[in-house]
């Protein structure tokens, strides 16, 4: 059977495990700095798609994004900039916070930020994630010259915690869902999330209907992301993600086909089934530190490492636990809290209080 390649604009850990979720039934996939002046080798019948949704204008970047099957390109465009995903949302009526864009040729910032209550979080339009070009603002604070022009201001919203859905779509407009899955950060960075801890019919149909409407809206091809708030037992939609995401990796191993063979599915034009949960996972970001072979004895543990340089905060790495029931993942939770790192345990207890 003759197969695309998929070429992926970027080169991270994203891109290296779409190759491996390709390398089973020999589905090509190359990674590629988006980045660059000499220009790389492209077919005409290859499929391009992203790891990151943003790049400077530079030869090589816009070489892919030229290429006649340049992926998702409108639903980049609505998405990379916070303004415009939010104005998204709201033409397709999905439910955000209250937000308002930071502009003085459009009126006065400070009252601006009034408007939004007593306390807002002020987030740069482009780039920006992991904590990164976000600020915390409160009533009786002066607003900073450089927000002017370059960023959007959302009320802060009292939520009891966070959840994301992950979905993906093809062609043909046929789309599958994994269930909401429950995440925490700290300092702004994903830590560890679990699937399948909210259960709630109606909040899962809602995420499913809204993430669809994103799609279908920009006839989207891929795996989506969806991150919201979870407010007196409602959703609010906080970002998307138009590409494999951080709260998907448990898929790896949890679920039946994972986020990344899903998203090689959609582009090349396999079949797409509903992804069933395997038994009870979770996953935990490694940050800024290296993994221990000790944790390869704690039952249902899988290292993935991304062979990037160790710095603080920086994302080196994750562990998928798989079990096949929930009592048994706190057991290999309690192993696994005698192994890590001084500091570390406050992942695992986190995990260990959802399950409870």
């Amino acid at each position: 059977m003759q197969l695309p390649r998929i070429v992926v604009a970027g080169n991270g850990q994203l891109g290296q495990m779409l190759q491996q979720a390709g390398a089973p039934i020999q589905l090509e996939v190359v990674p590629v700095h988006p980045v660059g002046d000499d220009l790389v080798e492209l077919r005409d019948d290859d499929v391009v798609t992203v790891e990151i949704e943003h790049w400077a204008e530079n030869p090589v970047g816009n070489q892919l994004k030229s290429h006649p099957n340049f992926r998702n390109e409108s639903t980049l465009h609505q998405v990379i900039d916070r303004q415009r995903q939010k104005s998204l949302l709201d033409r397709l009526e999905i439910p955000t916070a209250p937000w308002v864009n930071l502009n003085s040729e459009e009126g006065d910032i400070t009252a601006a930020l009034n408007s939004l209550g007593s306390a807002a979080v002020v987030k740069a339009r482009m780039g920006g994630y992991d904590g990164r070009g976000q600020w915390r603002w409160k009533q009786g604070d002066a607003s900073l010259p450089e927000w002017d022009g370059i960023c959007i201001a959302e009320a802060m919203i009292p939520f009891s915690h966070e959840v994301s859905i992950v979905g993906a779509r093809n062609a043909a407009g046929e789309k599958v869902f994994y269930p909401l899955t429950r995440n925490w950060h700290q300092d702004g960075i994903l830590r560890a999330s679990i699937p399948c801890l909210d259960l709630d019919p109606a909040q899962q149909q809602s995420a499913e209907s809204w993430l669809g409407r994103v799609m279908d809206d920009g006839e989207y091809i891929g795996v989506m992301a969806m991150e919201c708030f979870v407010v007196d037992g409602q959703l609010l939609v906080n970002e998307l993600a138009p590409r494999v995401h951080n709260s998907g990796h448990w898929t790896q191993e949890g679920a039946s086909i994972s986020q990344f063979e899903l998203h090689l599915r959609a582009l090349a034009g396999l079949p797409l089934i509903k992804p069933e949960v395997r038994g009870a996972p979770m996953m935990y970001n490694l940050l800024g530190r290296d993994w221990k072979m000790d944790w390869l004895t704690v039952p249902g543990a899988y290292v993935h490492w991304y062979g990037k340089e160790i710095r603080p905060g920086r994302k080196v790495g994750h562990l998928n636990i798989v079990r096949s029931t929930q009592e048994q993942l706190i057991e290999s939770l309690n192993q696994l809290e005698s192994m890590v790192d001084a500091g570390e345990e406050v992942v695992t207890v986190w995990a260990k209080q959802q399950l409870v």
